[in-house]
């Protein structure tokens, strides 16, 4: 088809956190290489103030739009009705042809029904993980699900992310398997960020990066992951273990309170994108509740041991780069000093396939797009993986 006969189509990108902001970065990029084709602005909620601005700096991404909802204390119930409420005027003086958001927060669930509620169609980057668990992660399993729901466009990171869509009963000509944007974000990021300063006085022994936030693992599960970090260091003192610590007060007061001033043991504030995956390639292993470490690590060759019961992220598991470790003491503190030892347990994760993206996701997110909107006839490959 002559794309030159078509019009170009408007996309407003949604986002508000920095795990979005990274991942939707490279979709954002590709868009606006295609310029005769795509009409492409960004929109950012700013659930997440100060860990998203950064993100927007180093991918040089300047939003059009900025709700700057933000505010201490906030709810999930004051996000949500922040994005409605903001969202509601400015899409209905934009009317874009699409409305892209990504991932499970509450903002993505958020902005799909506001553009729902316009008649706005969504397209939903990350879509069709589950963990099977509406609690596991929360809310991000539902939001997730809800997202999906709403969405007309699916860009599935993986294969079985395509099986959980159709068997939710999504319209198959409206998913595609892209692969994970976030691993394009991971190359991206490393070229742009290579200048930065690294963090100093870690030693030359091993590096256990380690990271924590879901809702689900405040109060007791995190007591029990501060505890196998303190046994941990504790027997290996050669080691150091750096915790870059998420500003919710749920989680800096206890990890403050029960790992500081242990001398091996690195608290920081939150990093910026670029410090912190410079980090991951220096680490030896990651300790994680995160969802997107678990595919970027693998894509460095660094082992995950994710702090959790269930994951939306089972092809880790299956390829053998990620292992559920749970939430108990005792079976945290064994997976990590078994993973210092550097023996076939820690080999064999680092040597495993990372199933989620070859850092193509990106294009096939926007060759899919100019497939939907008729720019090429030729349906685009599927990733896979």
């Amino acid at each position: 088809m002559n794309s030159d006969r078509l019009k170009a189509k408007r996309i407003v990108c949604i986002f508000g956190t920095r795990p979005e902001a990274i991942k939707m970065a490279p979709v954002v990029l590709k868009l606006r290489e295609r310029r005769s084709e795509f009409r492409t602005d960004v929109l950012v909620t700013a659930q997440h103030r100060g860990m998203l601005d950064g993100v927007l700096n180093l991918f040089r991404i300047r939003p059009r739009w900025d709700l700057n909802l933000m505010k201490p204390g906030q709810t999930l119930t004051d996000v949500a009705a922040g994005v409605l409420r903001g969202l509601d005027p400015l899409l209905a003086r934009a009317r874009p042809d699409l409305v892209l958001v990504h991932g499970d927060t509450t903002t993505t669930f958020a902005a799909a029904t506001a553009a729902f509620h316009l008649g706005i169609p969504v397209g939903h980057v990350e879509a069709g993980l589950r963990s099977g668990d509406w609690a596991n992660p929360f809310p991000e399993e539902m939001n997730r699900r809800l997202t999906d729901s709403l969405s007309l466009l699916h860009f599935a990171p993986t294969r079985s992310a395509r099986e959980n869509l159709l068997r939710e009963n999504a319209r198959p000509r409206g998913i595609f398997v892209t692969g994970n944007t976030g691993i394009d974000a991971l190359r991206l990021g490393l070229n742009l960020s290579s200048q930065e300063r690294p963090l100093s006085g870690l030693g030359v022994g091993p590096i256990v990066l380690i990271t924590a936030h879901r809702r689900e693992n405040f109060g007791t599960p995190l007591l029990n992951l501060c505890r196998a970090v303190r046994e941990a260091a504790a027997r290996r003192r050669d080691a150091c273990f750096v915790y870059p610590v998420h500003p919710n007060p749920n989680v800096a007061g206890i990890v403050r309170k029960r790992l500081g001033g242990l001398p091996n043991v690195r608290l920081t504030p939150p990093m910026e994108y670029g410090s912190f995956i410079g980090l991951l390639k220096r680490a030896m292993f990651v300790v994680t509740d995160s969802g997107g470490l678990q595919e970027e690590a693998p894509s460095l060759g660094k082992p995950v041991l994710v702090f959790r019961k269930v994951t939306e992220r089972p092809e880790a598991v299956r390829a053998g780069t990620v292992r559920l470790v749970g939430s108990e003491a005792g079976d945290i503190r064994r997976s990590i000093l078994s993973l210092l030892e550097g023996g076939t347990a820690f080999r064999k994760m680092a040597n495993a396939v990372n199933p989620y993206g070859d850092g193509q996701a990106a294009e096939r997110t926007v060759q899919a797009l100019r497939h939907h909107f008729g720019f090429q006839v030729n349906r685009p490959a599927d990733f896979r993986g």
